[in-house]
């Protein structure tokens, strides 16, 4: 969240000198207790803030969460595509995409788990909202664009297609954390196969016209 404050004025530096504190708090305190259990006060005294003041920057304790990991899951999408141009393999680099952030959700479930339900049912016109809709977005991007790099004749149409799956196996592997699904397997293994499965159907499978 480090940003050049030099050039900006004074009232703009202010601003975002209390977002950072805010963001910062918030994030503090959701690795500390869990989502459920924080309030939008207690972020805001730790932040110095006043609730009113807090409330310009999110209007709700989902946007804050949604604020918090979308920086967390934008990290995640990086080392995710840094790991997978050093693959050679096509199912490799893709599970290499995806991987990190399933790992990093592990580490905190049930704020996983309250990010993607904000990420699924809150408010459509919410910016950060919006901004997690679009990591998510770029994501498949990257995986269709590397299943068209090694393999054309697979088709735009079902390249995107497999890139939308990919997302939907990791969604549902980040969900197993809070939900106990299949607790007898792997869940980096389990992602790992379909994974291969899709990205061997979008290459056989017979493509877009």
């Amino acid at each position: 969240m480090a940003t050049t404050t030099a050039a900006l004025g004074r009232r703009d530096r202010n601003m975002l000198e209390k977002r950072e504190r805010i963001f910062a708090a918030a994030a503090e305190l959701f690795q500390e207790r869990g989502f459920a259990a924080v309030t939008t006060q207690e972020i805001s005294e730790r932040a110095d803030v006043a609730a009113g003041t807090l409330f310009r920057y999110a209007a709700t304790k989902g946007e804050l969460l949604l604020m918090v990991y979308n920086e967390l899951l934008r990290a995640s999408v990086e080392e995710g595509r840094r790991a997978a141009a050093e693959r050679g393999d096509t199912a490799d680099a893709v599970y290499a995409m995806v991987a990190p952030i399933v790992t990093d959700a592990a580490r905190a479930p049930e704020n996983a788990t309250a990010y993607q339900r904000e990420l699924l049912f809150g408010p459509p016109t919410e910016q950060y909202r919006g901004a997690g809709l679009e990591l998510i977005a770029e994501i498949e991007r990257s995986i269709a664009a590397r299943l068209l790099a090694d393999h054309p004749a697979t088709g735009a149409d079902a390249a995107r297609l497999a890139a939308a799956s990919v997302f939907a196996v990791t969604h549902l592997a980040i969900a197993r954390n809070s939900t106990g699904a299949h607790a007898h397997h792997d869940t980096l293994d389990d992602l790992r196969t379909q994974i291969a499965q899709l990205v061997a159907g979008a290459r056989t499978g017979t493509p877009a016209r």
